[in-house]
C-alpha cells in the first residue's frame, strides 16, 4: 500500500509539472503571434501529461487488484 501511494504521488507530481509546462507553452503560442508553432507543442505536451497520469493511475489500480486477488487465493488455500 505504501509503495502504491508513493508511485501515485510521483505520477501526480510528474503529470502536474508537465501539464503546467504544456499550459504555459500553449498560452505563449496562443497570445504571441510570432510563435504559433508553440500552440501545437503545448497541446501535445498537455495530452502527454494526461496520458502519463492515466497510465500511472492504471498501473496502481491494476497492482491493487492483483494484490487483492492473490491474498484472496491465499486465504482460500488456508481453508
Amino acid at each position: 500500500m505504501n509503495t502504491n501511494q508513493r508511485i501515485l504521488n510521483a505520477v501526480k507530481l510528474t503529470g502536474g509539472l508537465i501539464l503546467l509546462a504544456g499550459i504555459v507553452l500553449f498560452a505563449i503560442g496562443l497570445f504571441e503571434s510570432h510563435y504559433s508553432i508553440l500552440v501545437s507543442i503545448g497541446t501535445g505536451t498537455i495530452i502527454g501529461a494526461v496520458f502519463i497520469f492515466l497510465m500511472g493511475v492504471f498501473l496502481v489500480i491494476s497492482e491493487e487488484i492483483v494484490e487483492k486477488k492473490s491474498s484472496r487465493a491465499e486465504n482460500m488455500k488456508k481453508i
